[in-house]
């Protein structure tokens, strides 16, 4: 018996430039993920006196990256709405242009004041181009051809996380510090050329109206979450107010908004999508995954750098492992999925990244550093096999005019897990590491030193080099506290992964349908999706038949 495979829902126009799109939403990706990575390995430089640098504080340091990250986490929700309502071209191309002025003045600052500012101005940019990304590739491919397309899109994120420092170390020796942002400038230029020409316009047909009592909701909570989070992590005490604080704060606002969404008749978020357990298990697990993932990256670049004598640019070669992982992996996890389902996928994934975190309690201050290559090819490999069918879980589980609302939902899961992960796993770093060196502090001086010395493991090498061969006894306990301390959290982040994947075996379906809210028009019971030649010419009609919806994308 045959039946009829459900009409193509892309105009034939764009179908034809779908992966010339898909590559031009790939380069906004880039800009966007590349940017943090690229800046971790400037600080020093920022740091330094001027004319080197800008003379920068730890705190100016730190806020120069939160200040981006509050921003955008706050904004991820609020710029989705925005894309499905007023078009997500047109919110992308805002976030592009937002995002390449903001680089242009970063790269021009000149104190750290200004960075920090010229810094949130980027977060904005960032939050309008990441959901709107995603979401027109729900509306440039098929059904049957999403997969491969987030499988690329996925994949995408873990190299612009890798190549970062690679791109920075080489900026920060030839160049200086400015040119890590300098260089987002003439991406962004050739980005928007391409989207100008090749990105369609599309958007929700019937936003409804707007819910400015549920946005404004939606940006305190995720701001005084993420600010409490932060602050948590910068003291390594959480039951601290200026932590707890506007943590609660946070809780208090979201629970509001939920509440006001669940009552309003114009809801900025359609609380009743967390019913649908496909959806809600599969954004958990985004969260858990880089809750766990930014704790490795948290300590890996410390041990690299600080603990094994690498350079940074050394460094960020030795993270492409995990990077090629994901790129060569993650557009062929559909095959994985067809044959074994997303349950199956998701928690051997998982159990991969956990595995690779138990790795890392082998590695010593003299371990063999392919260990470390290992390692990193385990966990891309892992995280390869996660990412793409959780992304595809989420977006195939929501209505296709909902798109941007989907992918900012994912993105902000994602952004409140690793700001978890490196809040609370860096807490946990650094109270080991300074109960480790507790006696060997004691050796010190004074009061100001052993207080200085104790804050991490580079400050405890700086405090080693100001005292010269008085300070040499400090290094290699200082190396040995930071190894020990790195086990706990890699032991900590294997145990949430493990959690992650029990999460994803229990809740995650066996199978997602080829149809359901965001496919076909036949729902979760819609045949597999092909591209019919016969559809038009059975009507009539010189185009293949399209569904009213997708006429607009």
């Amino acid at each position: 018996m045959t039946t009829a495979a459900a009409p193509p829902r892309v105009p034939e126009a764009i179908h034809r430039r779908r992966w010339a799109i898909l590559c031009t939403l790939v380069l906004a990706l880039l800009v966007v993920v590349l940017d943090n990575s690229i800046l971790n390995v400037a600080m020093k430089t920022i740091a330094s006196p001027a004319p080197t640098g800008l003379g920068a504080s730890q705190s100016d340091l730190e806020w120069s990256i939160n200040s981006y990250t509050l921003v955008f986490a706050g904004l991820l929700f609020t710029a989705g709405l925005l894309g499905d309502r007023f078009g997500r071209k047109r919110a992308l191309l805002a976030g592009m242009v937002v995002f390449g002025i903001a680089s242009l003045l970063s790269s021009l600052a000149a104190s750290p004041g200004e960075l920090i500012g010229y810094r949130a101005l980027m977060g904005v940019g960032g939050a309008l181009a990441m959901p709107a990304t995603l979401a027109i590739i729900m509306n440039v491919f098929e059904r049957a051809e999403q997969p491969k397309a987030i499988g690329i899109w996925a994949g995408a994120v873990g190299l612009a996380i890798a190549i970062g420092p690679i791109t920075g170390g080489l900026l920060i020796e030839h160049f200086w510090w400015g040119s890590v942002f300098l260089i987002n400038v003439p991406i962004v230029v050739v980005a928007l050329i391409a989207m100008v020409l090749l990105v369609p316009e599309s958007k929700d047909p019937n936003p409804g109206r707007l819910d400015p009592v549920g946005v404004l909701l939606s940006i305190i909570g995720l701001v005084a979450l993420i600010f409490g989070i932060i602050k948590g992590g910068e003291l390594a005490d959480f039951t601290s107010p200026e932590a707890w604080a506007p943590m609660l704060v946070g809780v208090v606002a979201l629970v509001a908004f939920v509440w006001f969404e669940r009552r309003t008749a114009h809801p900025a978020l359609d609380v009743t999508w967390f019913r649908n357990k496909v959806f809600s298990a599969s954004v958990v697990v985004v969260g858990v995954v880089f809750f766990a993932l930014m704790g490795v990256s948290f300590f890996g670049v410390f041990y690299i750098q600080s603990v094994r004598g690498y350079s940074a640019l050394q460094a960020g070669v030795l993270m492409l492992p995990l990077a090629v992982a994901q790129l060569l992996f993650a557009p062929r996890a559909r095959l994985v999925v067809d044959r074994f389902g997303v349950r199956a996928t998701c928690a051997g994934g998982m159990a991969l990244i956990a595995i690779g975190f138990l790795g890392y309690l082998l590695l010593d201050v003299d371990t063999p550093i392919w260990v470390l290559v290992v390692l990193g090819l385990l966990m891309g490999s892992g995280m390869a096999h996660v990412m793409p069918p959780v992304t595809v879980a989420i977006m195939g589980s929501l209505p296709r005019e909902k798109a941007g609302a989907g992918s900012a939902i994912n993105n902000t899961f994602r952004q409140v897990g690793g700001s978890l992960g490196v809040a609370v796993l860096g807490a946990v770093l650094s109270t080991v590491y300074r109960d480790g060196m507790a006696e060997q502090l004691d050796k010190l001086p004074t009061e100001a030193l052993r207080e200085k010395a104790g804050e991490s493991l580079e400050a405890t090498l700086a405090v080693a080099g100001k005292l010269g061969p008085q300070g040499a006894g400090l290094i290699g306990p200082a190396n040995a506290s930071f190894v020990d301390a790195m086990h706990v959290v890699a032991g900590l982040s294997a145990g949430v992964t493990a959690v992650g994947a029990l999460l994803a075996w229990f809740l995650l379906p066996g199978r997602v349908a080829a149809g359901g809210p965001g496919g076909a028009p036949g729902g979760p019971t819609a045949v597999r999706e092909e591209r019919p030649v016969d559809a038009a010419k059975q009507s009539g009609s010189t185009e293949p038949a399209r569904s009213t919806e997708a006429a607009g994308a």
